[in-house]
């Protein structure tokens, strides 16, 4: 039996084996939107004595896997922290070669359709785009066309992003759309429609992986009722059954939650 036979039925197995638990946990509530902190790669590549970058690509797979995991559960929406604007004060060329990885990454996404078309996924890049390199802008802002003919889930990838950057941009056009129009009252709801995530729904379960609790200035608006779930594994380690045991975890505090979301 050639290796390729072995992977494909590895493969089969394994996929047959998902189904079988997100249908078990499909008879109770699904979350809506999960949102990933995808922290630890730098000390994953140390860890394994590994060259600079080498931790994020191998976080890059991870990523791949836990979006098909959430699309087959039946996720609508992911958001994943791919980068903050606060990663610009690490070293120059840390922070040249993460530009380079994410211009080959989203290069990778569209030529390869990846997700997009096998899950019917918009893919929107959330953030101050203006920060980034320019081979990264032009990259991030690129048509994602054709977009899929059943559009079924969202991506959103948040690059030069932090929550407080995110908030001031939505109060700073509110104003000026306000005043605009004349009106001189801005409600929330004004500030929300023209934040960054604006029109996604709030995340029902945030992950961050390394053990951490902080969230790390991300989606401090949205995110001030739903689960933190922290499994201690580094990124580029969270497989399966950590998605599985958060999911259960949200289910378990659903009834609270939703509580506190219509209170």
């Amino acid at each position: 039996m050639d290796v390729k036979h072995v992977t494909r039925v590895s493969e089969f197995v394994g996929g047959f084996i998902r189904k079988c638990i997100f249908n078990i946990l499909s008879v109770s509530v699904i979350p809506n939107h999960i949102a990933f902190i995808m922290d630890g790669n730098r000390r994953y590549s140390q860890k394994h004595n590994m060259i600079n970058g080498a931790g994020y690509r191998v976080g890059f797979s991870a990523l791949m896997s836990m979006l098909r995991y959430c699309y087959e559960l039946g996720v609508k929406y992911v958001t994943v922290y791919a980068f903050s604007i606060d990663n610009f004060k690490r070293n120059p060329e840390e922070v040249e070669s993460l530009m380079d990885l994410m211009v080959e990454k989203i290069e990778r996404l569209i030529k390869e359709e990846i997700i997009i078309r096998q899950y019917g996924t918009r893919v929107r890049f959330i953030g101050n785009l203006t920060l980034l390199s320019e081979s990264v802008r032009l990259a991030a802002e690129r048509p994602w066309m054709p977009l899929p003919k059943t559009l079924k889930s969202v991506l959103l990838i948040c690059v030069a992003y932090t929550s407080i950057d995110e908030i001031l941009h939505g109060v700073r056009e509110s104003c000026e759309d306000n005043l605009n129009d004349g009106s001189v009252k801005i409600s929330v709801s004004d500030i929300e429609r023209r934040m960054y995530m604006g029109g996604a729904p709030d995340p029902d379960i945030i992950i961050r992986t390394s053990g951490e609790t902080r969230l790390s200035n991300f989606l401090l608006w949205q995110s001030g009722k739903c689960l933190l779930y922290s499994p201690s594994v580094l990124w580029p380690e969270i497989g399966f059954m950590h998605l599985v045991c958060a999911v259960l975890d949200f289910q378990k505090h659903f009834y609270y939650l939703n509580k506190q979301k219509q209170a």
